[in-house]
This record gives structure tokens, sequence and C-alpha cells, in this order.
């Protein structure tokens, strides 16, 4: 959370037991996140996914001759807001530098990146483990970079094939510090930077497309040392599940190298998830092989610090502030408000729900009973059946006793599947509670005549009393105030 509502409570590092002694691993990630936005960092090209290939390509992507970049001022803001979303300097000075490299998918034979001066200089965010602690991770900077195109080699048994659609598609490169001290940490981290980001609307974190990927250093040292070991990165990683195998699979493998008396190589390496192992992909290039210098087509940037200001001002409330006062506003747990909040338009959902009225009940039914019923249709949020609104009327009806809880639950059922106003289908359908002290009584009195041995039992022991609730209950086919039918029973048992 920000630093002004989390105490930071370190987890301890994870110790690994090797078999000559106990490790400590160390990671670091470098993480792409795709900006969204509609064209391209430097040409006015679709960044629509699924197109058909090479369909998205303007000629400065595909570098035609002559052809010039144009920087993108919505992507510059998108970056700057991600920086102030994570706590980072913004540097009102940046520069686009040239990393120069061949591969079939770059046309231009380089890609336009930051080295030098990038866009953010640190921040900070806090990534809350559960019971083990909140882990502080570092942000080093944030820099601006091209996407590469995509290369397929699985279209025909000779040939490959090059789709550019994805070609100078602008990327926020997020470097944190070597912070992070177990798989599920580094998991964690890229989770709540994603989530940060789409509340921001600056990456919609879609890991599946490719527009949120990571690269995950790894090294280990013996525990309770600071000298950081050599590093490997396991590159182009889009699933955090699969990050934490790879993790898992080269510190270990790392751990074997130098127990066995051999040392760890740096270089780049790659997963195979249908193995679990990392494989040796080349060895780690240094800045100076890419020959980096400032790209002569870009004249230096250089942001107001006014508009900086301007952004800042206009961001929303972040997911750690958001947490901090649901709990405190609504009176409901902290586990729950993360759930709630988890995305964006959720807690949107749950404060339209939970305005003037119980907090804790409306957290409870949207999170068992709307969550539960989107997790089993594999719906989201966004396409939900039943509105805020149609919840809202749902606990008014339970509220001013027209419904009992029970019966609540059958009228959020025919709301999913025919929509309409809860309090219309409650009528057409006969879901009323029945509050009517004569009738009530009336079926208490019948279930103690028709039931006299259970009675008499329940006249010495009170937990035999909830039979005769259950059998009022069963005789008024729910619909009877469950209240004021233990209140009767229990008066009439003599307790």
């Amino acid at each position: 959370m920000n630093t002004d509502t989390l105490a930071v409570t370190e987890p301890a590092p994870r110790v690994i037991h090797g078999i000559k002694g106990n490790w400590e691993m160390v990671v670091g990630l470098e993480i792409h996140a795709q900006v969204a936005s509609r064209s391209k960092l430097f040409s006015p090209a679709s960044t629509e996914f699924g197109a058909a290939p090479n369909t998205n390509v303007h000629l400065i992507d595909a570098a035609m001759p002559g052809m010039l970049p144009v920087i993108n001022a919505f992507c510059i803001e998108q970056a700057v807001r991600t920086g102030l979303g994570l706590n980072a300097k913004i540097n009102l000075y940046s520069e686009f530098d040239r990393k120069n490299y061949f591969y079939p998918d770059l046309p231009q034979g380089y890609q336009i990146s930051q080295l030098y001066h990038p866009i953010t200089g640190p921040g900070i965010i806090h990534v809350d483990m559960g019971g083990d602690g909140v882990r502080q991770v570092r942000i080093d900077h944030i820099h601006l970079e091209q996407d590469a195109g995509k290369s397929l080699h699985d279209m025909d048994p000779e040939l490959s094939f090059v789709d550019l659609n994805r070609t100078g598609v602008a990327l926020m490169e997020i470097v944190t510090f070597p912070d992070i001290r177990s798989p599920e940490e580094a998991a964690d981290t890229i989770l709540k930077l994603r989530q940060i980001m789409r509340y921001l609307g600056t990456c919609d974190g879609n890991m599946q497309n490719g527009n949120l990927r990571a690269d995950v250093n790894v090294s280990v040292r013996p525990s309770e040392t600071d000298t950081l070991g050599t590093r490997c990165e396991i590159k182009n990683m889009n699933s955090t599940r699969f990050i934490q195998q790879a993790i898992t699979y080269e510190a270990n493998r790392q751990i074997a190298v130098i127990e066995d008396g051999g040392t760890v190589t740096q270089e780049t390496r790659l997963f195979d998830p249908n193995t679990g192992r990392t494989r040796s992909m080349r060895s780690k290039e240094e800045a100076h092989d890419y020959r980096y210098f400032p790209c002569p087509d870009l004249l230096p940037l250089r942001l107001e610090q006014e508009w900086v200001d301007g952004i800042k001002a206009d961001l929303p409330e972040l997911p750690d502030r958001k947490i901090s006062r649901f709990v405190k506003q609504y009176g409901i747990g902290k586990d729950d408000a993360a759930r709630l909040t988890a995305e964006r338009k959720s807690a949107d959902y749950f404060e339209a729900v939970a305005q003037g009225r119980d907090g804790r009940q409306a957290a409870n039914w949207i999170i068992n009973e709307l969550f539960g019923r989107l997790n089993k249709e594999s719906r989201t949020i966004e396409d939900s059946p039943v509105s805020a609104e149609q919840i809202g009327e749902i606990l008014d009806l339970i509220s001013d006793g027209s419904l009992s809880g029970r019966m609540a639950k059958d009228l959020f059922d025919r709301v999913w599947s025919e929509g309409g106003r809860p309090a219309e289908l409650a009528e057409a359908h006969g879901m009323k509670q029945m509050t009517d002290t004569k009738s009530i009584e009336h079926a208490v009195d019948r279930a103690l005549n028709d039931h006299p041995e259970q009675a008499e039992k329940a006249r010495s022991n009170p937990r035999v009393a909830g039979f005769f609730v259950g059998q009022v209950m069963k005789a008024t086919n729910g619909q009877a105030n469950p209240t004021m039918v233990s209140e009767l029973v229990n008066r009439k048992l003599g307790h």
C-alpha cells in the first residue's frame, strides 16, 4: 500500500537447503507492459490485437527509406501516469536511443529505446504477502521503447514467416531492484504492478496476448550475506505460474553448479514449460554490445512540471488507499476489501451497492453470491447480468423484512436468469416473507401439537427447539420470518 497507509513488515528470505549449506535467492524483474494506446509509439498504425498478419504496419514501422518517427504524445502521458502511480520520480528531460542489433522482425536494424535518460527515475510499491508480511519492492526506473515484430516458425517445415503487426507498439519497461526473495513474491509483484496499471488505464495487463510479460533475473547467495551472486536472465515470461516454476528451477540449478565446484555464467536463458527447466539461449550482452547512441531522428523529450502536475491531479484512487478506506468507511475486513478492490470496476460496483446500506452485508453478498456466480460461469464484473442497483434493491428487501436470507438468494437467482426489478419479481412469484404474528403463532402451535414427544424434550433441552423452527419454516414454504419463529417457539416452550 502507499507508505502513509501501510507499515512495512518485510517477509523473511526464503532459505534453500543445499548439500553444503543454506542459500537465498535474489530476484529482479524487467516487466514489459504494452501501453494502452490505439496507435503505436512512433507511427499512426493501429495496435489492435488479432488483426491479419502485416496489416497494422505503417511505412515507418516497415523502415521504408525517408520515413521518420513521430512521438505519440499520448504514450508519453501514459508512461508518466504509470510512473506517478508507482510513486516514481518523473524526469522532465529524457532521450531516445538506438539499440542496434539484427533480427528479421526488426526492419530498422535497431530498436528505439531509452538507456541513458529514461522517462522516470526511482519509485516504490508495496506487495502484501498476506500473513507473511509486506515486501517493499523498489523500482529502478521506467523507460519507453518500441516492440519488435514476431517470427513464426511453425507454419512451414522449411520457412519462417514474420508478422510486423507488433513492430513499433509502445512498451513501458519497468525495472525493479533485486528486492524479491521468493517465486511467490515475484508473481505477486507482477500482479500488483498489473493491478495498478489497470486502475490507471495505462496497460490492460493481458498476459495471454503478450501485453504484459517479464524478463526475470535470478541469482543465489549464501544465507545471511549481502553480496549478490551472478545473475541469469530468463527471457519473455508471460505466465505467473511459469515464472514461479522457472525461478525455482533456476535457483536450484545455480546452487547445484556452485556446490559442485563450478561457476555460474551470466547468460540469457529460456524456460521450457513442458519440462519445467531453463536452458541457455545466449551469453548475456552488455550495453556496449548494442552500440547504443542517441537517436538522431528524435529530439530530447522535455516535459513541463505543470503538465505532470495536471496528470497527477487526475489520477484515480489506487488499490492500497482504496483498501484502507473501505476498511475504515464500511467496517469490512482487510481481506474482503482486497478482494473487492482487485479490479477497479468491482470496487466501483461495491461502492454503488454499499452507499447508504450496511457495508458488511453488501460485501458479503458481492463476494459470496455475485463473485461466486461469476466465477462459476467464467464471467467478469463487466458482463454481470445483475447490476449494482438490483443487488442494492435485494438488500433493501431484506432490511425492511420483506425477504428472508434464503428467499433473497432465490430472488437473486431469478434476477440473474430473468432480469427485471427484484421487488416486482418477488411480488410476481409470491416471494414475500410472512411477518403476521397470528399466522406464525398458528403454525408454531400446530408443529408443537404434531410432535408432543419432541416438545417435551425441548422444554428441558433448548437445543431441541431448532427442530420446531425447521418444521415451521417447512410448513410455511420458508416464508415465515425466522427470527419471529424462533422467538415464538422458545416462548411457548418456556425458555
